[in-house]
């Protein structure tokens, strides 16, 4: 070759590097956009916000908490360190959110109208309504019915285990049994703020006296850092579930049935017929909580799974359930995971629990429910990372909101109704096991 035509050769070898490096440039996305996009909506969003001039409402809150819920979540998932142990854009979303309320970042009208949205505009019920319907609609009859008959057996594997451990590392750090189990493991347990800690502190406050109040201030620590351990931990698991495939069903649940969805095309229609079933049977569940004593998400899910395993539901209804299910985890999750972050997460109390002993504690009953829960669930014939996620960390969190979390960090969302079984039934068992406790440590 004369050295012209190597000269040439370089100029057009330096020329297609140059031209993939602004291809790579030019690739990089958030929420499916080029980045220059996203950064109009960011400029936007962010100008609206600090003049004051974000719509009100539904449009303001899900603007802010999409374009800054996906920033976040983006952000995390690249983040060496962060994505691999810590949850990765799961827990960005949420602690990011919850620091920019501590610091101030975000205006108080903006973190007002976020927070309405968020609990009395409904927006957690609806994505959640969302996944239940759709992933208990798309899953096979035969799997489903397995799985109910065994759940709770893993689930009081988890809460054992979260017991026994809880204890053991409780009395290690200066703990005393009652205050290990009753005031740490219970309200990790629990299922949330609302089902689990309020009644609980009535519970605590009708047998040992003092006011619910007082109790309160003693469990919410507790249950702000079991979440952020359940969050991690998750993301842990996600891992250890890619390093040890015999371990993992990715997703799911129950050995020797693993199910492979049937692949249709996406329908506008369909998925609105999926956003009507969804919503449907989440006022079914709220009827029949005016009927039975139990929590709406858990008549929700046994109506869903009655529905399903009887057949009732035509093919049409059933595709629709799932796309609408898949829009709504593909395009709204990070956008809940901020608002999460606003509403419920109390970055100030998380920070005052962090003792050394108090961590060490809750780690424990974290640490327990996953142990126990996966252990019980291999006897049982389950997936022992998928029983530790649902049966043990949804048991560990805090709620419909961790359940969201956690599953997020584990990129495992088709596993929502069996983490609100944990959350909501399982948190209903922690209660009856609070009240026959305390007469026994006091």
């Amino acid at each position: 070759m004369t050295i012209a035509a190597r000269n040439q050769e370089a100029v057009r070898g330096k020329s297609t590097m140059l031209s993939h490096t602004g291809d790579e440039r030019k690739s990089i996305t958030i929420f499916g956009l080029p980045l220059i996009w996203f950064g109009v909506l960011t400029a936007v969003t962010l100008v609206s916000m600090y003049t004051g001039n974000l719509p009100g409402g539904m449009i303001g809150s899900l603007l802010v908490m999409m374009v800054l819920g996906e920033l976040l979540g983006w952000a995390g998932d690249r983040l060496p360190i962060v994505r691999t142990y810590l949850g990765g854009g799961a827990i960005v979303a949420i602690f990011g959110a919850a620091y920019m309320v501590y610091a101030d970042l975000i205006p108080a009208a903006t973190v007002t109208m976020i927070n309405d949205f968020m609990t009395t505009g409904g927006f957690l019920d609806f994505y959640i309504a969302a996944l239940i319907t759709g992933s208990i609609l798309g899953m096979d009859k035969e799997v489903l019915v397995k799985v109910g008959l065994k759940y709770f057996i893993p689930i009081f594997g988890a809460v054992i285990g979260a017991v026994i451990v809880a204890a053991l590392f409780g009395m290690l750090v200066g703990f005393s049994l009652a205050d290990a189990v009753l005031v740490i493991a219970m309200p990790i347990m629990g299922g949330g703020m609302g089902a689990g800690a309020v009644p609980m502190s009535q519970i605590y406050s009708e047998l040992m006296g003092n006011t619910p109040g007082y109790y309160i201030s003693m469990l919410v620590p507790a249950l702000a850092l079991g979440n952020v351990f359940a969050i991690v931990l998750a993301s842990v698991l996600n891992i250890i579930g890619k390093k040890r495939p015999s371990l993992s069903g990715n997703g799911q649940l129950l050995k020797g049935f693993e199910f492979k969805e049937k692949e249709t095309p996406f329908d506008i229609k369909k998925m609105g017929i999926g956003l009507a079933i969804a919503i449907t049977f989440f006022a079914l569940g709220g009827l029949l909580a005016g009927l039975i004593p139990l929590h709406a998400y858990a008549l929700m899910i046994i109506a869903v799974a009655v529905a399903k395993i009887a057949g009732w539901l035509p093919e049409r209804v059933l595709e629709g359930a799932n796309q609408w299910y898949k829009f709504v985890a593909k395009n709204w999750t990070f956008a809940l995971l901020f608002g999460i972050g606003i509403a419920y997460t109390d970055l100030e109390t998380v920070l005052a629990a962090m003792t050394i002993p108090y961590i060490v504690t809750v780690l424990g009953v974290v640490l327990g429910a996953v142990i126990g829960a996966g252990i019980v669930g291999r006897f049982v014939g389950f997936y022992p990372i998928e029983s530790a996620i649902t049966a043990g960390l949804c048991m560990a969190n805090m709620g419909g909101t961790g359940d969201v979390a956690v599953l997020s960090a584990a990129k495992r969302m088709e596993l929502m109704p069996f983490a609100q079984i944990s959350s909501r039934l399982g948190g209903a068992l922690i209660l009856l096991l609070a009240g026959l406790i305390i007469p026994l440590l006091f």
